[in-house]
């Protein structure tokens, strides 16, 4: 499964950049997101724990997400997976790239792509492909939102010089990606088995 898109957000790169490295960011904008933590280690990481729905069924799982070929502020790779048990597995990646528009716009593009096992691959593949651009579209329009409104409610006067972008760190954008494209599979392979 393959997922494209982009999105242009009224804020500097470098601002943008800090927000997608922000693990309180990305949960709020994830649906379902019960637990999102922070792995220490030498490659930037993420676990979490969420509860989403395809159709009737409602499923928790878990999965992993680290970050790779990081380029601070412009680029990186998400790389995640996450098991279901008997019902399957989902792994996969999202490549994210940020570019100034202007010095108040950021335009986003991701690339996603999953792979799905077991009874998960069984499903349609219009089915998970539709539940996973609905899950893509809820997380990117919710990243605009607040991303855009923490900008405008903290516009100064003069404008500021942007915060410095973090070093490392996992981008939630970049596992948030990722995630998303395995809860969708995941989702849709826990609608097989119930």
């Amino acid at each position: 499964m393959k997922l494209q898109g982009s999105v242009d957000i009224t804020a500097p790169r470098d601002v943008l950049w800090a927000a997608l490295n922000d693990p309180d960011v990305l949960a709020s904008c994830i649906d379902g997101v019960e637990k999102l933590v922070r792995i220490e280690g030498d490659v930037p990481s993420f676990d979490g724990t969420m509860n989403a729905k395809v159709g009737p069924v409602r499923a928790k799982f878990a999965g992993q997400v680290r970050l790779e070929n990081i380029v601070a502020p412009e680029r990186y790779r998400l790389v995640g997976e996450g098991k279901g048990g008997v019902a399957g597995f989902a792994k996969g990646g999202a490549d994210v790239v940020l570019t100034s528009l202007s010095a108040g716009t950021t335009r986003l593009d991701y690339d996603v792509d999953a792979q799905v096992g077991g009874k998960l691959a069984q499903l349609g593949a219009r089915l998970i492909e539709g539940t996973a651009k609905q899950y893509a579209d809820n997380f990117f329009n919710a990243l605009k939102a607040r991303v855009e409104q923490a900008e405008a409610s903290d516009a100064p006067a003069e404008p500021a010089p942007a915060p410095p972008a973090p070093a490392g760190g996992l981008s939630p954008l970049l596992w948030g990606g990722a995630l998303v494209a395995i809860v969708v599979a995941f989702l849709a392979w826990q609608w097989m088995a119930g």
